[in-house]
């Protein structure tokens, strides 16, 4: 049992299973979605956020998980860390350069499974430098929701260092260090809708 199974475990409702296989066509759903990141700042305490505005995809091939494929778009505008002076200055030049870099997407270039786990890598595109990345996605479940749709749900997450793409803004501190972490933890709590 991962980490995360662990902890939900400890502090949620046992998951539920609607369906044995959960192979077929999905759509994110955003109400009940969140791609957040958590960094540290000054060394000494962690920054959460989420982006508020994406739309994603995903084939779920169970049977043979390398036919799977995700598609994620973000925008990189909606980022909210619920401080509205940062959020202004990770949207500006310093950082994400919004106004010239609408969005950040994902494409997955391989998926596999690892147990219960599926790891997905593929290219993240930020500000106009494309990275590879994996991250690890742990099932939470699936059901039918109260008006039909069968719902599978994942979480996931993985750290990247954000020089890869060009996000290099910083401020050396006094006492050493500096403000902004390079490294930034990803966070992904993804509830997906199967197609009709």
């Amino acid at each position: 049992m991962s980490f995360f199974n662990r902890q939900a475990a400890e502090q949620f409702d046992a998951p539920t299973a609607a369906v044995e296989d959960i192979s077929g066509d999905y759509t994110i759903d955003p109400t009940h979605t969140r791609i957040g990141f958590s960094t540290r700042h000054a060394m000494v305490t962690t920054v959460r956020g989420q982006f508020t505005d994406f739309a994603g995809t995903a084939h779920v091939d169970a049977a043979n998980p390398a036919a799977s494929k995700v598609e994620l778009s973000i925008q990189t505008a909606s980022i909210d860390t619920g401080v509205a002076d940062r959020d202004g200055h990770l949207r500006s030049a310093d950082f994400f350069d919004a106004d010239n870099n609408k969005e950040i997407t994902f494409s997955s270039t391989k998926v596999e499974r690892d147990g219960d786990d599926w790891v997905v890598t593929g290219d993240l595109s930020i500000k106009g430098e494309t990275k590879p990345v994996t991250v690890v996605f742990e099932p939470t479940g699936s059901a039918r929701d109260p008006f039909g749709n069968l719902r599978i749900g994942f979480e996931g997450g993985t750290t990247i260092n954000r020089k890869d793409w060009g996000l290099t803004w910083n401020a050396a501190l006094e006492t050493g260090g500096v403000l902004v972490s390079e490294k930034v933890k990803l966070e992904f709590d993804v509830s997906a809708i199967r197609n009709a």
